[in-house]
């Protein structure tokens, strides 16, 4: 039997197949979920501009676009360690997937006091995170903390070292660091005597524990006649970078570094881990864990590159000659 159709029936099904053809699926209509990323640092947005570009770069690179498929929320404690645990509620608050504690004991601290359920990733200072209670061991982290860190407590003795080879006249070297930061203590008091008794050094250890401490120390360091400057790491005294750094150039002081960070800013030396590796790292452990890693199989990293940089630049400015040796070894310099 035939069925004759009319022309305006044909027309009206044609219309249908189209419509449908163009009308978005119901999958296709969810909207695509957006993670949040939570970023706490006791610093500010100019002394983490360098680290927070890299993680950004980098989780852009494994598909984690910002404004796309991410979010960050950045949370800065300007210097201000007291700050931290309020910010980090802030970020839970927020309901944040991962939050990245940029920053020493303090910050990791500060964000696993505000959440036991959160992950957490360490990006890299100098803790020992089984002695400060935050894992249960490096190779399982047993909570909801993991990441990197740069155990570097060892290396304050090659960074007199190499400070050394680069001054051989340098006898008295004034050491800032940050009192609230365990490592830091723990290298002044035990690890930094050794190295300088082996190599014919002075030291002249100041703790800092707030802004106001650093003109004390300017002070007291002329007092002393230091010769060579050594100055840790910590969200204190990359807040006070420019004045540390002016400070060194001012009174021609040869000075060492925990991080490049300083050096690209003026300063003389410094000898650390690698830090573009640890902030890619970084970026990786947070892709993991967004990916459904369990925190279990996630153990924490310590660096195995080291990377010494030399400032020529800050060197002639200072009047002072870096040995041919001492530079061979670099494996940056800025000239």
């Amino acid at each position: 039997m035939n069925v004759v159709r009319s022309p305006w029936s044909v027309v009206g099904m044609t219309l249908s197949a189209m419509l449908f053809a163009l009308c978005p699926s119901a999958e296709a209509q969810q909207p695509k979920k957006v993670t949040r990323i939570g970023y706490l640092s006791v610093t500010n947005p100019t002394a983490e501009s360098t680290r927070t570009e890299a993680i950004r770069l980098a989780l852009r690179e494994l598909g984690n676009i910002e404004g796309q498929n991410i979010v960050i929320e950045y949370r800065y404690g300007d210097g201000k360690p007291n700050r931290l645990p309020q910010l980090a509620v802030e970020l839970v608050s927020l309901k944040v997937d991962i939050i990245v504690a940029a920053g020493g004991t303090n910050v990791v601290r500060a964000a696993k006091n505000a959440t036991k359920t959160i992950p957490i990733v360490m990006a890299g200072q100098g803790i020992d995170p089984v002695e400060a209670g935050f894992v249960k061991s490096l190779a399982r982290p047993g909570g909801n903390v993991t990441g990197l860190t740069n155990l570097s407590i060892e290396l304050g003795g090659k960074r007199l070292e190499l400070l050394k080879e680069a001054v051989p006249k340098v006898a008295r070297v004034a050491v800032l660091y940050d009192a609230a930061i365990p490592s830091s203590v723990n290298e002044v008091k035990e690890d930094l005597p050794v190295a300088a008794r082996t190599l014919g050094l002075t030291i002249q250890p100041w703790e800092a524990r707030a802004t106001d401490d650093f003109d004390r120390f300017f002070a007291a360091t002329g007092k002393q006649r230091a010769d060579g400057l050594y100055v840790h790491g910590g969200g204190l005294m990359n807040v006070n970078q420019k004045r540390t750094i002016s400070f060194a150039l001012e009174r021609r002081l040869p000075s060492m570094y925990v991080s490049r960070f300083f050096v690209d800013a003026g300063g003389l030396m410094s000898y650390a881990a690698e830090e573009a590796q640890s902030y890619r790292r970084v970026a990786t452990y947070v892709d993991k864990i967004l990916k459904g890693a369990k925190l279990a199989e996630l153990p924490v990293e310590q660096p195995t590159e080291f990377e010494l940089v030399i400032n020529l630049k800050t060197a002639k400015q200072i009047g002072l000659t870096i040995p041919q040796k001492v530079l061979a070894r670099a494996d940056r310099v800025i000239r």
